[in-house]
């Protein structure tokens, strides 16, 4: 008898969503969701013993959540966890189920990456390969049926369902462990099997603006997807995540990458402070700014987009990005 695993995306509530397990990262620090949930766990008197690096534990919710147990996975702290760390942070999650949780056939996970500042679509596509390199592999729950990415943001789910049913036009991934990916396109196979691995060598924009909520769209749809469309990664920092010297990793991410653009529209230090850097780094930069007197320094001779609209945006900078890949031959790799 063939069976195949539903694969999902969906927009909703963690808390509520109701399952056999749900999968959380431990960064070697609480962050988000995994904070919340510990906290969760606390007022029903349990006090897990979160994991070190490489090793997970699983927690029993006792109906204080709609899944039926925890699972976190011990991961490197935030700053080290990039493409590769999450796919196999995922593979690891469903080999240690295998054993731990064999009868759980609902498995439930949340995104990693872009809610730090990793390009989304790799990071979630390194996820999914992840997952996809355990079963292939023999190493998952043999009664698994379905798996689905929990989202509470309903953009990010609608672009995420976008990129999952590329990868797999049906929904379902056949549980076969030598021909569960050779029924998908040749590009799909491609990607599952080097995504992540492949990550760290691909060219990325560094974008300068500030991580708040009025600027989501403007990154997402302005900036994202000109970026991807040229064939490049597209991060971006949220320095109140991270703990420590978050410059360090802005400096290190600014300085190897291809491009950095920067939206100037408000008047952020911190804008200014990472093309300053920039700059000095000779790192080429293309600025963004909606009128001209939100500028707080002449820029003549730097490149300059105004836009007055997302779409404005979007369309002005792949015209851009295409002018530069004639001009800059390292743009794409």
């Amino acid at each position: 008898m063939n069976r195949s695993l539903k694969l999902s995306v969906v927009a909703g509530d963690a808390f509520a969503f109701e399952g056999d397990v749900l999968v959380l990262k431990y960064a070697q620090q609480l962050y988000g969701l995994d904070r919340a949930v510990h906290a969760r766990l606390q007022q029903i008197g349990t006090i897990p013993t979160l994991p070190v690096v490489d090793e997970d534990v699983i927690v029993e919710t006792c109906g204080a959540m709609g899944v039926a147990s925890i699972q976190f996975v011990g991961v490197k702290p935030l700053r080290q966890f990039n493409y590769s760390e999450i796919r196999d942070f995922a593979r690891r999650s469903l080999v240690s189920l295998a054993q731990k949780k064999p009868t759980a056939r609902h498995i439930a996970f949340t995104i990693h990456g872009p809610g730090y500042g990793l390009d989304e679509m790799e990071a979630f596509e390194s996820e999914v390969a992840g997952i996809v390199e355990a079963v292939t592999g023999g190493a998952f729950p043999k009664s698994i049926e379905s798996i689905t990415f929990i989202e509470s943001d309903q953009g990010r789910a609608d672009r995420l369902t976008k990129s999952l049913k590329r990868l797999f036009p049906t929904g379902n991934l056949p549980i076969d462990r030598y021909g569960s990916i050779s029924t998908l396109t040749p590009e799909s196979q491609d990607t599952l099997r080097t995504v992540g691995y492949s990550s760290a060598g691909k060219p990325h924009v560094f974008v300068a603006m500030p991580f708040a909520a009025e600027m989501d769209d403007i990154y997402h749809y302005g900036i994202q997807g000109a970026a991807n469309a040229a064939g490049l990664l597209c991060e971006r920092a949220d320095l109140s995540v991270f703990t420590g010297d978050v410059m360090e990793w802005v400096k290190a991410r600014i300085s190897s990458a291809r491009l950095v653009v920067a939206d100037l529209s408000s008047a952020n230090p911190n804008v200014y402070l990472e093309v300053g850097y920039a700059w000095g780094c000779r790192v080429p930069t293309v600025l963004l700014v909606k009128k001209a007197n939100d500028l707080k320094f002449d820029v003549r001779g730097q490149r300059c987009i105004f836009y007055k609209s997302i779409k404005q945006l979007e369309e002005s900078l792949r015209i851009e990005l295409a002018g530069l890949a004639q001009t800059i031959p390292q743009l794409h790799g």
